[in-house]
Order: structure tokens, then C-alpha cells, then sequence
């Protein structure tokens, strides 16, 4: 009788399929999001300072503060998808409610009045710096069917090496081939016992597989729900010299936390065809951490003018991923619906270093009235690396890498004005794709406003920031080449609550 399982069983081999650039790209961003007046300006704070966010962008920026305070900021994010795939357009608009900074500044003032050094200020503060909550449902005509996924994998792979052994359950045999011969042989065997695709013959020796789905055009249905996030935790430590110069520092601690579920369904096959629908579905599971330092200047040059620069460290995360998966058709065996969620492949951990960025600014700052800001920034994508580098698929990878991407350019522009107790704002940002060619993930506009008024002793604000940005998402990374292309724009309203002490 043949057994189930209760419990979770790990699986260690290489995920070849999963690191890619869209990955690295997908980890290595940092949006606008942070406190309201932060995301009203488009995030253009690099020579103004004095908010707990702008520190992402110029650590100098902690010593500008006068005062002690407290901030917290809540954000809804909503998403607008529109997708068109195969001939067909569809549509997703989630939306999501989250507090999204939360942080404080102590701001230490000299008591030497001879003293050059007027004041330091120390801040922690924490940042969703990137949101990955986002739903897609991509569907639509293809010449293109699942079965070319698994054909990828199998072709080469001797027969003998995905068969059960004498007496072995179907679930352990997934396992034990993933472990022993590596996601390429795992993803066949799944192929074959699915129904998707046989061998040519059934020797043990034979390494040629053919598609079981006879198709001119399929239709194809994949349902994407992401979720999780990109958090940063801040320790800032600066200083101001003369009345004319901040200086400062920051230690960034990052976190990961994404999960991508993805059902997918498949039909229309040629009338006599022996599968008339498959079914495949993944999910996708990836945590670690990272680490990187933040340094930077803003000198006063004159009453109306300040100018900033700051360097932005490489960021070094550490990543573990997490798979589960499960597959139907008209052929599959009748055991496969032991492979099933309840089996996780627990992948090697391996790491992504993201460029260094280098950021200059400039500000003009009219007295108590108004203020407007620019900021330039740099940040050479195709030196991204995923490691080990000792490891022949992530240096094949990085070569990808180096020759698909380039250097983005951003562009940031703020200004303030304010009228007694009330704050008026606005921004503008652009950021240049990250691929030499522009066409997997192409440029980002954004513009975005805010109001905030000052209490004495708190102060409220009131963001509204939206960008627009077309891409294109694969249904998976091999066999299927056919991209959906997305026009994606994202609007994000923000309030922010500020307390003096």
C-alpha cells in the first residue's frame, strides 16, 4: 500500500534555473518608499538631510536634524498590471496596507562654545526599501507548450537515470534524484512520470525524449501571486563641523523575504491528442540577509546653496531558496500525486553582491520658505555577482550578467514650499533600464506630491507617489521563451507621523 507523507522533506542539490539577473535585479533594487515627505519629493534629499529616510540616500544627512524624534510611516501600495500575452490582455489591480518605516534620531549638541564640532546625532531607523507584493494572471495563445520545459532538461539524460528503483515510492525517487543528480534530472524525471514526455525508447541507454502533447497553438493560464519584501535597518552616526559641514556614516543591516506562488495550466491540444490538459505548479521560497555601509558629505557652500555626495557600499546578501512542486495530465502516473507540496527542496545557500552607487547633489534652499533639490545617482548593474564564483553554473551566469547588463542612471527632483504650518511638495524621478538593450525591463518616470503640516511639537504628512515602468515576466525560465509584457504602474499613498522629545 503505498504511503503518504506527513512530514517536510529537505532536499539539497543546484537550483540551476533559479538565479538569473532578473533575480539579481529583483534583489538588488531599492525604490522610494520611506517616510511621506521622502516619497513627496521623489526621494531627492541627497544635499538636504533632516528626514530619517533621506539617510538611504546621504548618511551625512543625520546631522542636519535639530531636534529629538520619532517617525512612523504606513503605506498602501497599489498595484496596476496590464498584461498581454499570446493575443489576449488581461488586467491585475492588488493593493496592500503596510507600515512601512518606523524610526528616531537623537541629535547631541556641544557644550563647548569654542568647539568646531556643533553637534552629533545618532538615528536607527528601518526601511521597506522594496515591497514584492503583486498579483499577475497571464493568459493566452502559444506555439510554445510545457512539454518544452521538460525536453529541455531531459535531452541528454540517460533514461536508466529517472526510473524507479525495485520497490521505491515516486516521491522518494524525486527526492533522491534531485539530491544525488541535480534539478536538470529531477526536472526530467518529473517530465516523464507527469506524462508530459517519454523516452524515445526504453533503454536505459537512451538520452533523446519526445513531447506526448500533440499542439499546433495551446492555451496557457499562469496565476503569480509574489509576496514579501526588502528591508533595511539603519544605524547612522554624524557629525556637523563649522556650521558648513556634515559628515556621516551608516551601517545598513538588509533582510529578504519572497515568495512566489505560481499555478499554470495548459489545454487546447490537436483533436486525438492523449493529454488534453496539464497542469504545473511551483512554489518558490527565498530568505537571507545582507549587509552594507553607507558614507557621505552636504557642505553648506553658501546661505542658499548646498551640494552632497555619498557612496553607497556593495551589498552582500546570502540566500537560501526553497521549492515545491506538482504536476498533472491525461498520462501522468498514478502515483504523482505524491509529489506534492508536502515535499520541499531545500536548496545550497548562495550569495549576490550589488553594485556600489555613487550619488552627488545639489540643493538651493530659500531661507524658511521653500526649497528645491536634485539628485544625480550611479550604479554599474553588470558588475552584480552571484556566488560562489567557485561554482561553473553562477560563473556562467555572471558572464550573462556582465554582458546583458549596464549602468543605470537616476535622476531625482524635489521641491518644498511652505505657507505658515503647511508644506507643500512634489518630485519627478527617472531611472534607465537596467539591460543594454531596454527591452526585458524598461525605463521608470515617476512623479509624485505630499502636504504636511507642522503641530510644534509633531507634525503629519501626506504622500501620493506613482511610477510607471513596462517589463516583461517569463512563465519560466527555460522552454518557454515567449515573455508576457507588462505596462506595470504602481501607486503609493503614505502617512507619516512625527514626534519631537
Amino acid at each position: 500500500m503505498k504511503r503518504s507523507l506527513t512530514f517536510i522533506t529537505l532536499l539539497l542539490c543546484t537550483f540551476v534555473t533559479a538565479q538569473n539577473s532578473i533575480d539579481v535585479l529583483r534583489f538588488s533594487s531599492e525604490n522610494t518608499i520611506g517616510t511621506a515627505r521622502f516619497q513627496a519629493m521623489s526621494g531627492a534629499f541627497g544635499a538636504l538631510g533632516g528626514d530619517l529616510s533621506a539617510l538611504n540616500a546621504n548618511p551625512a544627512g543625520v546631522s542636519v536634524f535639530n531636534y529629538n524624534q520619532g517617525v512612523v510611516s504606513v503605506s498602501h501600495y497599489g498595484r496596476s498590471n496590464e498584461i498581454s500575452y499570446g493575443g489576449n490582455a488581461t488586467g491585475t489591480y492588488p493593493g496592500y496596507l503596510d507600515i512601512n518605516q518606523a524610526g528616531g534620531v537623537l541629535v547631541f549638541k556641544s557644550s563647548e562654545p569654542s568647539s568646531e564640532w556643533g553637534k552629533i546625532a545618532v538615528a536607527v531607523n528601518y526601511d521597506i526599501v522594496n515591497n514584492f507584493n503583486n498579483e499577475l494572471s497571464i493568459s493566452g495563445q502559444n506555439t510554445e507548450g510545457i512539454d518544452n520545459y521538460f525536453l529541455n532538461f531531459a535531452q541528454g539524460v540517460p533514461f536508466g537515470d529517472i526510473t524507479l528503483r525495485d520497490g521505491e515510492f515516486i516521491e522518494d525517487a524525486y527526492l533522491d534524484i534531485g539530491s544525488e543528480q541535480g534539478f536538470a534530472d529531477q526536472q526530467a524525471f518529473l517530465g516523464y512520470f507527469g506524462g508530459i514526455i517519454d523516452p524515445e525508447n526504453m533503454e536505459d541507454s537512451n538520452t533523446n525524449y519526445l513531447s506526448n502533447a500533440n499542439y499546433s497553438n495551446v492555451n496557457q493560464n499562469l496565476s503569480r501571486i509574489t509576496q514579501g519584501y526588502n528591508s533595511k535597518f539603519t544605524v547612522t552616526v554624524g557629525s556637523q563641523y563649522a556650521e558648513k559641514l556634515h559628515l556621516g556614516a551608516s551601517l545598513n543591516f538588509h533582510s529578504i523575504v519572497y515568495t512566489r506562488n505560481d499555478e499554470f495550466t495548459e489545454n487546447n491540444y490537436d483533436v486525438g491528442s492523449e493529454i488534453t490538459q496539464t497542469t504545473f505548479d511551483n512554489r518558490l521560497f527565498s530568505e537571507g540577509t545582507g549587509f552594507s555601509l553607507n558614507l557621505g558629505l552636504i557642505a553648506k557652500v553658501t546661505d542658499a546653496l548646498r551640494v552632497g555626495a555619498s557612496y553607497q557600499s556593495p551589498t552582500w546578501y546570502r540566500l537560501q531558496d526553497n521549492l515545491q512542486q506538482r504536476i498533472s495530465s491525461d498520462l501522468a502516473d498514478a502515483d504523482i500525486n505524491f509529489i506534492n507540496f508536502d515535499l520541499v527542496n531545500v536548496f545550497p545557500r548562495y550569495t549576490i553582491k550589488s553594485p556600489a552607487k555613487v550619488t552627488g547633489s545639489l540643493a538651493l534652499v530659500f531661507g524658511k520658505n521653500g526649497l528645491l533639490s536634485f539628485d544625480y545617482g550611479i550604479q554599474d548593474m553588470s558588475q552584480a555577482r552571484l556566488g560562489p564564483t567557485s561554482d561553473a553554473n553562477f560563473s556562467t551566469i555572471n558572464d550573462d550578467i556582465s554582458n546583458e547588463l549596464t549602468t543605470v542612471t537616476s535622476l531625482r527632483l524635489g521641491g518644498e514650499y511652505r505657507i505658515n504650518r503647511f508644506s507643500l511638495r512634489g518630485g519627478y524621478r527617472f531611472e534607465g533600464s537596467p539591460y543594454e538593450d531596454g527591452n526585458l525591463t524598461g525605463d521608470l518616470e515617476g512623479i509624485s506630491g505630499g502636504i504636511g503640516y507642522d503641530f510644534g511639537a509633531s507634525k503629519l504628512d501626506l504622500a501620493i507617489s506613482r511610477y510607471e515602468r513596462d517589463t516583461t515576466e517569463r512563465l519560466f525560465d527555460s522552454g518557454i521563451t515567449t515573455p508576457a509584457l507588462i505596462d506595470n504602474s504602481n501607486t503609493n499613498v503614505t502617512l507619516s507621523y512625527t514626534t519631537k522629545f
